[in-house]
């Protein structure tokens, strides 16, 4: 709770107060200047880096060479009008609000004869120019992504839907960290009991700092589910992608500090959808839409479903003979899997603290000289090693890393259960998975597995295949 502070006409006790609450003697970034407007004392408050340099400039040497002299009983709000009235300026002795927004990049200036300041609109966030983001690259289309200053990617929604039905809300969220949130849907197509149930959770959520952004959001808005691993929502760093959701009926969460866009309600049938599906002909979107889905399948099964019929060699049709182990390894295969799982996310981690100039050449070196290796010295079966790199390709086949590991663990999970339990292990653990995504539910509390449970077979047709650009199809 901040503690209560007082302002008084006096301009010195208010620059002492002033002094010890920012700690200017403390910190180095907030600069506070005094100067003089006509006859009055005046000193600015603010931090350095978040102000735009130009405009105060221009503001501080307009209310320097002001002619006129001031009436001592001039009020506030004619003082404004007087000095500055080009520039968005708010009156307030709470000190709150005056905290909040200068260290949310506003000028604080106090007068002499006034006790009361002024807050001067001139922030100016270090930011990132705007680029294509690394994770949702597109052959056509627009390439500008979102970046970590919330201000510019409600711009780049703004100038995609110019709709006076685009709603952005902006919340705040932690008691140190004051993150900015913010809402945004067309009101006349979102459904408002999720909109209100999105923004009763955040209203709610009573935390320190939101410094991890979406993670750490999400974390608030649903209950502690250790294990269970499927993401709940979607993210995008794109605009033209937030854009087309939210003209669907899809509700867009931005953070500040963060050039992720979340997507609810989402589903585990939506992570069949990408970008480049709409900048194709809708029989190409379809197609890869297919292949995709398949994919998805392959990545969970692939590797249990061949351990499977390799522990039961009289189950394999002479049709399939080629997939069966030829020579003996010390190692059993199924160590090999878990090993190579784990070798797969060594090179991820690896690659990521990598510089980039060599972060390719390593992933592709280190995969074929540990690869090579370990099937020449006999340590993994040429077969262990051929599915495992189907696996780790299939992964990236679809733009979730969310999604991506929790299929890991789950293939993990059935792999483990089907050693120790053969058939009826393979059998339990895909319905334990399967279960588990009926089961779980997205932040509005819509089930994962929609619209398949609840069956709707227009909204399912429209995830599964591609239909051409619509009113309700975007």
């Amino acid at each position: 709770m901040q503690e209560k502070v007082l302002f008084s006409d006096n301009f010195y006790d208010n620059e002492k107060m002033l002094d010890e609450y920012f700690r200017v003697d403390k910190n180095f970034d907030v600069v506070n200047t005094r100067f003089k407007v006509t006859d009055r004392d005046a000193k600015l408050y603010y931090i350095d880096g978040f102000v735009n340099n130009e405009i105060a400039e221009r503001v501080l040497n307009y209310m320097m060479s002001t002619p006129r002299q001031f009436s001592e009983s001039i009020s506030p709000e004619e003082f404004v009008q007087s000095v500055v009235s080009y520039i968005e300026m708010d009156i307030s002795a709470d000190m709150n609000t005056i905290a909040k927004v200068v260290y949310s990049g506003a000028i604080f200036m106090i007068v002499d004869g006034f006790s009361t300041g002024f807050l001067i609109k001139t922030r100016n966030y270090p930011r990132r120019s705007v680029t294509e983001p690394d994770n949702d690259k597109v052959l056509r289309g627009a390439h500008d992504g979102f970046v970590e200053a919330l201000l510019i990617n409600t711009a780049l929604i703004r100038r995609r839907i110019r709709d006076r039905d685009l709603i952005m809300e902006v919340h705040e969220v932690g008691t140190r960290s004051r993150t900015d949130i913010a809402l945004c849907y067309l009101e006349s197509k979102a459904d408002m009991k999720n909109v209100n149930k999105i923004r009763k959770k955040i209203s709610q959520i009573d935390v320190n700092t939101l410094n991890m952004s979406q993670e750490s959001l999400i974390e608030c808005f649903i209950k502690k589910q250790i294990f269970n691993p499927f993401p709940k929502v979607r993210y995008t760093e794109r605009p033209d992608s937030a854009a087309a959701c939210i003209a669907e009926g899809s509700i867009i969460v931005l953070v500040d500090n963060s050039p992720a866009a979340m997507i609810v309600p989402t589903s585990f049938f939506e992570f069949l959808q990408d970008t480049n599906d709409y900048y194709f002909p809708p029989i190409v979107g379809t197609y890869l839409r297919f292949i995709r889905s398949i994919i998805f399948g392959l990545a969970l099964l692939l590797s249990p479903t061949w351990f499977l019929l390799i522990s039961n060699p009289q189950w394999i049709p002479d049709w399939l003979s080629f997939i069966t182990v030829k020579e003996y390894y010390t190692i059993p295969i199924i160590v090999q899997l878990l090993i190579i799982e784990v070798v797969i996310d060594t090179l991820k981690l690896a690659s990521l603290n990598t510089p980039n100039a060599l972060s390719n050449s390593f992933s592709v070196i280190g995969a074929l000289v540990l690869g090579d290796l370990a099937v020449t010295a006999k340590l993994f079966s040429s077969e262990v090693v051929l599915f495992m790199a189907f696996v780790a390709i299939a992964n990236f086949a679809q733009p979730s890393f969310e999604l991506g590991y929790a299929f890991k663990l789950s293939r993990i999970f059935i792999l483990i259960l089907t050693a120790m339990f053969n058939l009826w292990g393979f059998v339990v653990g895909i319905a334990i998975v399967f279960l588990q995504m009926f089961f779980t539910k997205t932040i509005t509390g819509r089930g994962y597995m929609y619209p398949l449970i609840p069956f709707n077979a227009k909204t399912l047709s429209r995830l599964l295949i591609r239909h051409p650009i619509s009113k309700d199809n975007t």
